[in-house]
């Protein structure tokens, strides 16, 4: 497309009209309910929102102190392709041998798995996008935290604790698996399995509607 100028709308740095979210200077008071929280707002679909903070832009990197990122969210998939995923090994409650190697294995669907862009360039740095069938453009990762034990209520550590991270840059397999291998397996101790499926940039998942199951995955 061209912008309203007649350059090029992906190199146009003059918002145009036709993207313009009116319902964004709403803050969903109108209906007010004493449960909700009203919303930020804006006439020009937060474009300078990062220029009202004092947090250096995100550009494509992984920035440890906190960031402003100006990438728009992008393109959601219709309500009956949203993502979802579900562990085939290993299952909720298995019990495996310490120290020796094994392999996670993952199911997904509605979700074209293998795309993974440069995680050190080019973090949330683009919106997310579907394929010609609808479906998110993406890859997933699985990560596993240490807990006390299964009954264990206290909220895990998501900086420091966790003690294995894997992003899976593989498209699925001909049974639509994707894995990945701990070669020194983990040591003796009660863990938690998830996944974290993402668009190509990253980002986790969006989806169209509020309500929803989750898109992602854990066992213990």
């Amino acid at each position: 497309g061209t912008a309203a100028g007649g350059g090029d709308l992906q190199s146009s740095t003059t918002l145009d009209p036709s993207v313009i979210a009116t319902g964004f200077a709403n803050d969903g008071n109108v209906h007010f309910t004493t449960d909700q929280s009203p919303s930020l707002t804006s006439t020009n679909n937060f474009i300078n929102f990062c220029a009202t903070t004092n947090l250096q832009i995100t550009n494509g990197k992984q920035i440890a102190e906190g960031s402003c990122n100006p990438a728009p969210m992008g393109i959601m998939p219709s309500k009956d392709k949203m993502p979802s995923s579900k562990f085939v090994s290993p299952k909720n409650n298995d019990v495996l041998p310490a120290n020796q190697a094994f392999t996670v294995q993952m199911a997904a669907k509605n979700i074209q798995l293998g795309n993974f862009v440069n995680a050190l360039e080019n973090y949330f740095a683009a919106p997310q996008f579907l394929n010609e069938q609808g479906f998110i453009v993406g890859h997933s990762h699985v990560t596993i935290d240490p807990v006390a034990s299964l009954t264990d209520t206290n909220p895990t550590d998501p900086e420091s604790a966790f003690v294995y991270f894997k992003g899976i840059n593989t498209p699925p397999d001909a049974n639509g698996i994707v894995s990945v291998t701990l070669d020194k397996g983990l040591p003796a101790g009660v863990y938690r399995l998830a996944s974290i499926n993402s668009a190509a940039n990253h980002q986790p998942v969006l989806a169209p509607v509020a309500q929803h199951g989750s898109l992602d995955d854990m066992v213990y």
